[in-house]
């Protein structure tokens, strides 16, 4: 019987994979035998780069891609050079996303608009732009949250992104179908690296007295659902929403 996590030949690009869960993930599929395509946007400092370059040097013959997802231009230069490199994309994984928690009467609209353009304008233009170089039978996951079908306190912004990630995975699931291309998404709850990793102890705390298996999900819980989506296993499922939360949601 044939491994359906070999992803051998497969062309896999994660956005936002210089750091955390996305960095796990493209490491992952590395490992299952895929071409790995590393997204990271520039920063200041550099740091971006310096963890892409990072996270390339675990890969056999990466890819690596600077590009900002909520520009379309770049998104478009980045799927032109994936084209020219490997012909085509198998695997998308929507990654890229940012936070800046505050409650409704102190976010400025700057802070409501900079979270939704990254995390969802980002989403829709990956997805857009790469609809020219998916393969038939491609696979699409985006990153949705447990912030996006629960509403969290301080997070009109995050909450209102992820749970347009859920819409918008559903309508991309019907549309995509005619190219035999799955679309869904995940929904982790607090999770040990990136965004929850920032939280202070007590609050860390408080979430983990609400969540039944009583503990952070492992980033490895996540890349395995990302892996599990994109296989030959999940080859029936589209338009779902997998919760990947410990029990916190259970809708």
């Amino acid at each position: 019987m044939p491994d359906p996590f070999d992803f051998t030949g497969k062309v896999v690009l994660v956005t936002g994979s210089s750091r955390g869960i996305g960095a796990e993930m493209i490491k992952a599929f590395g490992a299952h035998g895929a071409k790995c395509v590393v997204n990271y946007v520039v920063d200041a400092a550099g740091q971006n780069k310096t963890d892409a370059t990072n996270v390339a040097n675990e890969l056999k013959e990466p890819l690596v891609i600077e590009c900002d997802v909520t520009q379309p231009d770049q998104v478009e230069a980045m799927m032109k050079q994936i084209q020219d490199r490997h012909g085509g994309l198998d695997i998308l994984v929507n990654n890229s996303g940012i936070i800046r928690d505050r409650t409704i009467k102190k976010m400025s609209m700057e802070e409501f608009e900079s979270i939704v353009r990254v995390n969802l304008v980002g989403t829709f233009n990956v997805t857009q732009k790469a609809a020219a170089v998916l393969r038939n039978g491609g696979r699409i996951v985006n990153l949705s949250s447990v912030s996006g079908q629960m509403g969290l306190f301080g997070q009109a912004n995050y909450s209102s992104s992820k749970a347009a990630i859920i819409a918008l995975t559903k309508v991309s699931a019907r549309e995509f179908a005619r190219q035999n291309i799955t679309v869904n998404a995940i929904a982790p709850g607090f999770i040990d690296i990136g965004m929850s990793k920032g939280m202070p102890d007590e609050v860390t705390e408080n979430f983990i007295k609400q969540v039944p298996l009583g503990r952070l999900g492992d980033v490895k819980e996540i890349v395995d659902a990302a892996l599990f989506l994109a296989s030959p296993m999940a080859s029936y499922i589209t338009g779902h929403v997998l919760n990947v939360n410990g029990g916190f949601y259970m809708g």
